[in-house]
């Protein structure tokens, strides 16, 4: 990947975890020690509403600085929840309809091999379903600052994944064109659409969209590394130019704002009540997610080891990786670590993390 909660607001995170491990401090240092991981951080809410963040791991190789407790971090895809939420607010609002066709706003963008915007819709962009393929798969290594509609033209040089409504894969192109269409259908930024009716209306102190070629994460952060391959030397990438993920990853948060944005977006703080029900409905889900995951409009569920399951994303970011879920009876969870994983079952063992956290 550029690569959801009952009631009310997340109490502010504690100040620490208790003195003696628990079994999230526990999983969070064998996170780190295990996996080779510069860092690890975390915050949890339990059925009682009682926060609290957790670190393990060190904020800075070079300086051995300790972790930011609850620190900034580049939170990848989850960005896509955010943008899904605006696209269906404006669905409320009847100024966009789910089983339009991107052409309806978008007219003539969207053509290429076995691609027609007149044949895609605003939902199957949101649940990933188009067959548009994924524009992050022919960046390269040009980090540079990215026009939107250039990450788009990188997607249609190639041909289509699949016919339309077919079936489900994974692309941030979807959400590139779900940025583009808030944009035709207000007439301001994606990135004002999203503070005035996100980030603002639930109060995420932490988060923001960052302007192009902004490379700086504004308040204290851990570094982010990246590693080429196992056993090679890691790369400190944390100032970087996000703009290649745009509406499909470029946003920074903190595990407490992402705790407290699903929180707010499950109780029905942010959609009307048939919109919510939209974004809950779900198709069977493959990589990047864990098994047994299924994708509704922007929006994940999981299934937790003791039953149930939770909802939220996950998002990956060159030096940053967060996994996490709400769930319906008020339990929240968010863990990140300072290094993207480079096998599948590096990923497994953070969402493994989260479980732990909302199944104790």
């Amino acid at each position: 990947m550029v690569s959801a909660l009952t009631t009310g607001a997340l109490a502010p995170p504690a100040a620490s975890a208790a003195a003696r491990p628990d079994t999230v401090q526990q999983s969070l240092n064998a996170l780190v020690h295990s996996g080779g991981l510069p860092a690890a951080l975390a915050s949890v809410t339990d059925r009682a509403g009682r926060t609290r963040t957790y670190t393990a791991g060190v904020g800075d190789l070079a300086t051995g600085s300790k972790v930011p407790r609850d620190g900034q971090l580049r939170i990848g895809s989850n960005t896509k929840v955010f943008t899904a939420v605006v696209v269906l607010q404006l669905v409320g609002e009847g100024k966009i309809r789910l089983d339009a066709t991107v052409d309806t706003y978008l007219p003539g963008l969207v053509r290429g091999e076995g691609i027609d915007g007149r044949h895609i819709t605003v939902r199957q962009l949101l649940q990933q379903t188009s067959g548009l393929p994924n524009y992050t798969e022919y960046l390269g290594d040009d980090v540079r600052t990215y026009d939107p509609h250039e990450l788009l033209h990188l997607a249609l040089r190639h041909p289509a994944d699949f016919a339309p409504g077919t079936k489900w894969e994974y692309s941030n192109t979807n959400y590139v064109l779900a940025g583009l269409i808030i944009q035709k259908v207000t007439g301001r930024p994606l990135a004002q659409e999203m503070d005035q009716r996100v980030i603002k209306r639930v109060g995420l102190r932490h988060t923001y969209f960052p302007a192009p070629g902004d490379a700086t994460i504004r308040e204290p952060h851990p570094h982010g590394y990246y590693q080429e391959s196992a056993g090679a030397p890691l790369r400190d990438v944390t100032e970087t130019d996000p703009s290649w993920g745009w509406a499909a990853g470029q946003l920074v948060s903190t595990n407490s704002d992402l705790n407290r944005f699903f929180t707010a977006l499950l109780a029905g703080r942010l959609l009307p009540a048939a919109q919510l029900a939209q974004m809950r409905t779900t198709v069977p889900a493959g990589y990047p997610f864990a098994t047994g995951s299924r994708y509704g409009l922007g929006l994940v569920s999981t299934p937790l080891s003791c039953g149930g399951v939770s909802w939220g994303h996950g998002g990956s970011f060159p030096g940053y990786e967060t996994r996490g879920g709400v769930t319906d009876d008020g339990r929240a969870a968010n863990v990140a670590v300072t290094l993207q994983p480079t096998d599948e079952a590096a990923m497994k063992r953070a969402e493994r993390v989260v479980d732990t956290a909302l199944c104790r």
